[in-house]
């Protein structure tokens, strides 16, 4: 190889290499400076529907104007939807009275099987006043969960007085006044960091 032809390599190299750094670098100052941003959506995923409550039934689109969060899960979950409802509980009491009025919180069960809409209004009221549970057929739930992007999987369990457990996704998802997805809430997040990215789509 020629020394010019290596030393033009070595150019392309090192702008590259300049270009990336730049990338890495606004993409870093963006995650640190809009945390709890506004995102823009996330097109086709989620829509309306109606499910079950144990006061008649829920339309998303009976909602539009407020912030709804949504909780796929279970009530005879041993672990994972205790603590995540217990987490959206103590950041929903973070709230002032003005900014709850403006929210409303769905646990939509993913076992209809066992979870009535008594059993749910019980189990979520425990929780917090502003969590609603729902539920609906096993049809109706696939689609709603399908659309959401959210996962679950029935795992039968040879012996133990349960019969079977329900596998699922653990996230909040965040629908914004217009009724789009606004934001993803991970499993585990903090009430104070759940409260900011409420605020942010209020």
């Amino acid at each position: 190889m020629s020394e010019k032809k290596a030393k033009r390599i070595g150019i392309i190299v090192l702008i590259l290499s300049l270009v990336l750094l730049a990338s890495g670098a606004m993409l870093l100052w963006q995650s640190s400076t809009n945390k709890h941003a506004i995102t823009k959506g996330y097109p086709g995923l989620g829509g309306n529907f109606v499910l079950q409550s144990a006061e008649g039934p829920v339309s998303l689109s009976d909602y539009k104007g407020k912030v709804v969060v949504l909780y796929f899960g279970y009530a005879f979950c041993p672990d994972v939807c205790p603590t995540s409802l217990g987490l959206l509980s103590l950041a929903l009491r973070k709230l002032k009275t003005e900014e709850l009025d403006k929210l409303q919180a769905f646990f939509i069960s993913v076992d209809p099987e066992r979870d009535t809409v008594d059993k749910l209004k019980t189990y979520t009221s425990a929780f917090h006043p502003s969590i609603k549970g729902i539920t609906g057929t096993a049809v109706e739930i696939a689609d709603v969960a399908q659309r959401y992007g959210a996962m679950y999987m029935k795992v039968d369990l040879p012996g133990s007085a349960m019969g079977y457990s329900v596998d699922h996704s653990s996230r909040y998802y965040v629908i914004g006044p217009d009724g789009e997805v606004k934001k993803f809430i991970e499993h585990g997040t903090s009430p104070d960091d759940i409260v900011a990215s409420l605020r942010s789509v209020m």
